[in-house]
């Protein structure tokens, strides 16, 4: 499977952003689908995943975050609202199958997107 993020760009601290992570193929349905981050000098962070039965979130974006699918389970999309200038990172789109009680570190995760840059300054 192969990941490509897109949407990524400069916002002012409160504004919004929506990116995008469509696969080349249709994603299994056993699978997680998620984003994570990472800022300069830091580790990838995880953000929040989907399955088909439910959303997973980092209390850093609680609220703040919505992750949603498309029908055709090929594109995931993270909406992000109210951000700050900590939110800045590079994000990237993951998949695969971790096991449950670790989702959130990098290493369950199978493929991943390049990456799309998230910057928050007025």
């Amino acid at each position: 499977v192969q990941l490509q993020a897109c949407g990524g760009g400069l916002v002012q601290p409160g504004g919004s952003l929506r990116l995008s992570c469509a696969a080349s193929e249709r994603v299994s349905s056993t699978y997680f689908v998620g984003w994570f981050r990472q800022a300069p000098g830091k580790e990838r962070e995880f953000v929040g995943a989907i399955t088909n039965v439910r959303t997973y979130y980092a209390d850093s974006v609680k609220g703040r975050f919505t992750i949603s699918r498309d029908n055709t389970k090929i594109t995931v999309y993270l909406q992000m609202n109210a951000l700050k200038p900590e939110d800045t990172a590079v994000y990237y789109c993951g998949a695969g199958r971790p096991i449950l009680s670790n989702i959130r570190s990098p290493a369950g995760w199978s493929y991943w997107g390049q990456g799309t840059q998230v910057t928050v300054s007025s």
